[in-house]
């Protein structure tokens, strides 16, 4: 097929997926080109959604005013959720760096808008979620393009939608997804910055794959792929 994918091509797109990171730290000052940043919000609008709905919306933001308002909420909103969990786990999630709100050259808010294009949406009378799956498939376009231009990207979850919402003049309909800080990096991380400070493991591939029922993971029909899902390989 002439739309097939190089050798070179595939290795690119899984470098991607694989080098990644959640970046909280290491933001630098250098400025994005509008064109490359312009690029990153096409391949997030390109991504599949459900009904064609395309139901999100970006804000780009890049006012220090604004910034300093959202990082207020993000300490507000650390502190109490650090009460959730006792010592020394506690302290240990205060002493993570979690954001880089003011760091980071652009700001990005990304919404869900559930009245776009009408109350019928092909796909969604079952799963209303559809909607916010669809956006979060937005979200992944511009997280990986992101990576290939070598921006670093955090997603800052730590808010408050209220506050997102009175300082970014969000109607009441509309749904705040994600928060994403954009930024060139020092150094894209080699691993997750949670699973370097041994907060959780990443599991592996064994753990989180069944075969046609829940919980069954020996299922003769897929032996093949069992033994290869066993011995772990890494594809990056």
């Amino acid at each position: 097929m002439t739309d097939d994918f190089s050798e070179q091509e595939k290795r690119g797109f899984y470098k991607a997926i694989y080098s990644r990171r959640d970046v909280r730290s290491h933001f630098n000052s250098k400025p994005i080109n509008d064109e490359i940043l312009s690029r990153i919000l096409h391949a997030a609008h390109h991504a599949p959604s459900v009904g064609f709905s395309q139901p999100w919306n970006f804000i780009l933001i890049k006012d220090m005013n604004t910034k300093k308002k959202i990082k207020e909420s993000f300490e507000k909103e650390k502190k109490r959720s650090s009460e959730l969990v006792e010592e020394p786990k506690r302290s240990k999630y205060l002493s993570f760096k979690l954001e880089g709100i003011l760091e980071s050259t652009v700001n990005l808010c990304v919404t869900y808008d559930p009245s776009k294009f009408g109350p019928f949406v092909i796909g969604r009378s079952s799963i209303p979620e559809a909607g916010l799956y669809s956006v979060c498939c937005a979200i992944q376009n511009l997280w990986l393009s992101a990576r290939t231009e070598g921006i670093g990207l955090g997603w800052v979850s730590i808010l408050s939608n209220d506050t997102l919402r009175e300082v970014l003049d969000i109607p009441e309909h509309v749904i705040p997804v994600a928060y994403l800080c954009l930024g060139y990096v020092d150094d894209f991380a080699k691993k997750p910055d949670l699973e370097t400070a041994g907060w959780l493991p990443r599991l592996e591939l064994k753990d989180v794959v069944y075969f046609e029922k829940w919980n069954d993971k020996e299922n003769k029909d897929w032996e093949s792929i069992q033994k290869m899902i066993k011995e772990n390989l890494d594809y990056a």
